[in-house]
């Protein structure tokens, strides 16, 4: 397997997921703009993707996919399939009793995360309602560590699709509907997120049928009992204590920057979501895309005890990560008067709004390199076993983060959690960087010095370029010339992309510098 093409379409489709989810904030700022409605809608959002975070995407990936990975290399199929089934026979049944917890304390959950809401009893509504969706999600995390682990790596990545589709469609058709009947417009966005969910996890079963892998879930008390005596269910149980420690403190942090927000003013929980969604954009076409395709080989190479491999495959992953990240970073601190006037600026979205949401773009940009970075470095410990080492570092990133609140939201308000979290990202992978270089397990490969210097001329060019682009042209003038905005966007950002690779170029990179076979 060709890691770079694998990398690739991973990149590719999350590019469709991407895309398709800027047209949902898209209609959501053009129907809702930043008020207390749409406030109430993302914390409530928030609180679903929290737990998800917490137990799917974090602490329970982080535990199965590298002992997944280790239990096909050694022990072959028929044990994994084993493992699978106990997993998901116990999996399924917390998340029963979650789902259910959920719903009843919706309005503790609510008042935890933002209760400066001006509209907290529809927050509260809007949880109950899309709450479920972390018990969906979590299948949709367990099928797709299956699928990845057997390299079937395009339905995971375009997954996210269905969601997105899901909102837009109740945003254009529902949010009208139930305004016109007298029910608060925004809650039709609660209804996309659950049908969105329902459609994730459908699409999961013919694609693990396919492969032979559809988990068999346990009804009986005997098999349920089985399932949590098997010692992969102890494993990756036992790996995820340490796991949901260090999930959960990025999450702890998440909360805290939300209450603060709901207290700083109106719209500011809405503007830091829709900065995050700009932010999220680079993040999960490589950060992500990476980190899905390394884990599993990271895992397999530990498995192995292949040394070489394993520093080879992380030296492939970060020199990625600084030539694709850092241009776009560039862009989301130079140039994001463009970016946020081009997908947002329409309807109720008003020109502060988009001065605000700059400024949380801003803050996430100078910190984007260390987002990014941390997508490929964490997995290097979890495909290891070792969990301990970023949970630590995260403890200590989430003490450096508040106290740099303190500085910056007095001086700079909601822009000011944008920025503790984007320089909280640059330590976070000082550190983890500074942990595999001191245990040897990451040896960087010769040539990162001229590496390195091509790079910077390239991103001098295009921050110049960027610049001229950003000072030259009136963004938020061209509100009423949509066509002739996303007109010049694609110009400056087809002109910057094509003068970044002519100066690499130039410099002597070539695309088979970064071929890699698995």
């Amino acid at each position: 397997m060709n890691l770079l093409k694998a990398a690739s379409t991973v990149s590719l489709l999350t590019l469709v997921s991407r895309i398709t989810g800027l047209v949902r904030e898209q209609l959501i700022a053009t129907m809702f703009g930043a008020s207390a409605a749409t406030d109430a809608f993302n914390v409530a959002f928030r609180i679903p993707n929290l737990f998800r975070r917490l137990f799917a995407e974090g602490a329970f990936s982080q535990a199965f996919v590298p002992m997944i990975g280790a239990t096909r290399e050694r022990e072959g199929d028929a044990a994994t399939q084993t493992l699978v089934d106990a997993v998901a026979t116990v999996l399924s049944w917390v998340l029963l009793a979650t789902c259910l917890v959920g719903v009843a304390g919706a309005p503790v959950l609510v008042w935890v995360i933002g209760a400066g809401l001006a509209e907290f009893e529809t927050a509260v509504l809007l949880t109950r309602l899309m709450f479920p969706y972390i018990g969906l999600m979590s299948l949709v995390a367990l099928a797709a560590g299956i699928l990845n682990t057997w390299k079937k790596f395009a339905v995971p990545a375009v997954t996210p699709v269905l969601l997105n589709l899901a909102v837009i469609a109740a945003a254009w058709w529902g949010a009208p509907w139930l305004e016109a009947r007298g029910v608060q417009p925004i809650l039709a966005l609660g209804f996309g997120v659950m049908l969105g969910g329902v459609l994730q996890a459908a699409v999961q079963v013919p694609a693990l049928r396919a492969i032979g892998k559809l988990p068999s879930v346990g009804l009986s008390p005997a098999r349920v009992a089985a399932a949590w005596r098997h010692e992969g269910t102890r494993r990756v149980l036992r790996q995820m204590a340490p796991a949901l420690l260090g999930v959960s403190v990025a999450q702890l942090s998440l909360v805290i920057n939300t209450q603060i927000a709901s207290h700083v003013a109106v719209g500011a929980v809405s503007w830091l979501s829709y900065a995050d969604r700009l932010m999220e954009f680079p993040t999960a076409l490589l950060g992500v895309a990476l980190g899905v395709v390394l884990l599993p080989q990271l895992s397999a190479a530990d498995a192995r005890a292949d040394v070489g491999r394993y520093s080879d495959l992380l030296d492939w992953g970060l020199r990625l990560v600084v030539l694709l990240a850092m241009p776009c970073a560039l862009a989301l601190v130079i140039f994001p008067v463009g970016l946020v006037s081009v997908l947002y600026h329409y309807g109720r979205f008003s020109p502060p709004d988009v001065a605000a949401t700059v400024w949380a773009l801003r803050g996430y940009g100078v910190g984007l390199l260390g987002i990014v970075a941390i997508k490929v470095l964490a997995p290097a410990f979890y495909a290891r076993g070792d969990i301990r080492t970023p949970v630590k570092i995260a403890i200590g990133v989430l003490v450096a983060t508040q106290l740099m609140n303190v500085v910056f939201v007095p001086w700079l308000g909601h822009a000011g959690l944008a920025l503790s979290i984007g320089l909280g990202a640059i330590v976070n992978a000082s550190l983890l960087l500074g942990g595999l270089l001191r245990r040897g397990t990451y040896r960087p490969a010769a040539g990162w010095s001229a590496f390195v210097l091509k790079v910077l001329a390239a991103n001098v060019a295009l921050g110049v370029a960027l610049a001229l682009a950003a000072t030259r042209i009136d963004w938020i003038a061209m509100q009423a010339s949509p066509w002739q905005r996303a007109g010049w966007m694609a110009v400056v950002l087809g002109g910057v992309g094509l003068l970044y690779f002519a100066v690499l170029g130039a410099c002597g990179m070539r695309p088979r510098e970064f071929a890699r076979r698995d």
